[in-house]
């Protein structure tokens, strides 16, 4: 692929206008360039910041086209986008990340083969593609088990776990999606996550290992510094390098693990964009993974990914935000971040806040002390 410099008062095509390609949008905007979205409906939270708005579906080629014309280089802000899509938009436009590492992060089965072919462990797993198969592979994986549909299905959506052999006939409703990955139950001890830009020349920069709470399948807390050893972080950056000089990584990867009480790390999941355990970057490193992006996606050199101060970054769901707002008067030096959604449904992403102390425990304290999260503290014990 060319590389080829994007200057400031060029235009940054965005598909997908959530909230990921919103703070994309601003990072980009501070430096000088304009934003054109493709989103099938007005008003997203991208479009609310975007110069232009291209009102279409991901697969509408006319509504592609659109954007392509308005664009100077254009990137996705997550990967919901039909592969062969992004083929014929990478002919049409300037796509520095090309459609190679979407069509593998957006199918299971491909992505745990280069995942393995970069040389790094996935728990044991077995690919599944009828009922009978399941009923077979079951005993080289054994109980418990978790069947995940190879392609869709995030926050907890499109999974099963499996504990018994009578919950295996259930597995029939997940494979009428197509086929199944069914991978060992891993007892890890922590969960966390390693975000990795990498430029159209191979330069890299690693922002500090998270350590993600995860609370009914949505990611509820980031930790940075994450609470493991030293070591164990030296080879989680290794790993998400690793895989990002083995994928050809052009832009922002998040590298999801899970770590056991013995220290092994095992890759969970990878997302080909700037991700929701990476927001804690806007304020707590001295360059956001948004701007990374850009930075990386524009050809300019990547810049600093120190950690400036201890952060602890909580997801705001729809449930959340009647007491956020009763308490905005009393809360001091919280970066509040609120996407512009319309509707506030439960469970629905809404918002984050950030909190950087002076350590994490202090931090996690002052959350704790917060009646925002009441609920959820009681499903995590704090």
């Amino acid at each position: 692929m060319s590389s080829k410099t994007i200057l400031p008062g060029a235009t940054i095509g965005i598909i997908g206008g959530g909230q990921l390609g919103r703070m994309m949008a601003l990072a980009a905007k501070a430096k000088g360039f304009r934003i054109a979205v493709l989103e099938p409906a007005a008003d997203s939270p991208c479009g609310q910041v975007a110069d232009i708005e291209v009102i279409g579906a991901y697969d509408d080629r006319e509504a592609i086209t659109k954007l392509a014309a308005v664009s100077d280089v254009i990137t996705y802000e997550f990967e919901n986008i039909d592969a062969e899509t992004l083929r014929w938009i990478c002919e049409q436009a300037y796509v520095p990340q090309g459609p190679q590492l979407l069509a593998i992060t957006q199918d299971r089965i491909k992505e745990k083969a280069a995942i393995c072919q970069a040389g790094v462990e996935v728990a044991p797993y077995e690919v599944i593609e009828s009922v009978e198969d399941l009923f077979v592979k079951i005993n080289t994986i054994g109980y418990p088990a978790v069947l995940k549909t190879a392609r869709g299905g995030y926050d907890g959506k499109g999974q099963l776990v499996i504990k018994t052999e009578q919950d295996l006939e259930k597995g029939e409703a997940l494979l009428e999606h197509g086929a199944c990955v069914l991978e060992k139950w891993i007892r890890f001890e922590k969960e966390i996550s390693v975000i990795v830009t990498r430029s159209l020349d191979g330069e890299t920069a690693i922002f500090p290992v998270g350590e993600n709470i995860h609370v009914e399948n949505i990611l509820h807390q980031t930790i940075v510094p994450a609470r493991i050893s030293t070591g164990l972080q030296l080879r989680a950056v290794e790993k998400a390098k690793q895989i990002a000089d083995s994928l050809g990584l052009v832009g922002t990867l998040a590298v999801e693990m899970f770590v056991t009480e013995d220290g092994t790390i095992y890759i969970n999941e990878l997302a080909p964009r700037p991700h929701n355990s990476g927001h804690y970057s806007i304020e707590g490193c001295v360059t956001s993974q948004f701007e990374q992006h850009v930075l990386a996606i524009c050809n300019w050199p990547l810049g600093s990914t120190e950690l400036l101060k201890p952060s602890v970054m909580v997801n705001l769901l729809g449930e959340h935000l009647e007491e956020l707002f009763a308490e905005i008067p009393a809360l001091t030096d919280w970066k509040i971040h609120l996407y512009g959604k319309k509707e506030a449904k439960i469970k629905r992403k809404m918002g984050h806040v950030t909190l950087l102390r002076d350590s994490v425990e202090e931090a996690l304290a002052e959350v704790n002390e917060s009646s925002i999260w009441g609920a959820v503290k009681e499903k995590i014990g704090g």
